[in-house]
């Protein structure tokens, strides 16, 4: 019993950093007689340590009646755009980042055991972060994944 709550406890932990999420739209796939649609959903979060960029996820979102209660799991199919939006400036705790990124956005697609997450990277070398979607589950992850980079280039000079 004491594991359990180590464990939520740890889960709680670790969706509180990141990032919260604003739909921007949707568009249906399926029809479903009882609940609601399959669908795509598109929503967009910005990095919360790294002002003025914008990432945009679309994923896909389980309806039906299971879907509409919450208790559906979504399949692990997602895309990520990130964009600069204004002037980027780097903390000194981005620029040393850790190999294996940062955890930015967090979302829960099943009722316990599985998220969709994005981890960013920093890329001295060409002067990019890098943003990388995928989804896990506690026992066994997805290997699809999509990727995203944005150059960091002075606000307003030509690429």
């Amino acid at each position: 019993m004491k594991k359990g709550w180590i464990f939520l406890f740890g889960l709680i932990c670790a969706t509180v950093n990141s990032a919260q999420a604003e739909q921007v739209g949707s568009v249906d796939t399926v029809f479903k007689l009882f609940g609601p649609d399959h669908k795509i959903v598109v929503e967009a979060f910005d990095d919360p340590d790294v002002k003025n960029v914008t990432c945009y996820i679309s994923r896909a979102k389980t309806g039906g009646i299971k879907g509409g209660l919450g208790l559906a799991e979504d399949t692990s199919d997602a895309a990520i755009s990130c964009q600069q939006v204004g002037p980027i400036e780097l903390s000194d705790k981005i620029k040393k980042g850790k190999a294996e990124g940062t955890v930015v956005f967090q979302k829960r697609t099943s009722l316990v055991f599985k998220k969709l997450q994005v981890v960013r990277f920093y890329d001295a070398n060409r002067n990019a972060l890098i943003y990388l979607s995928y989804s896990d589950r506690v026992v066994d992850g997805s290997p699809k994944n999509a990727l995203s980079a944005v150059p960091i280039i002075p606000w307003g000079e030509p690429k």
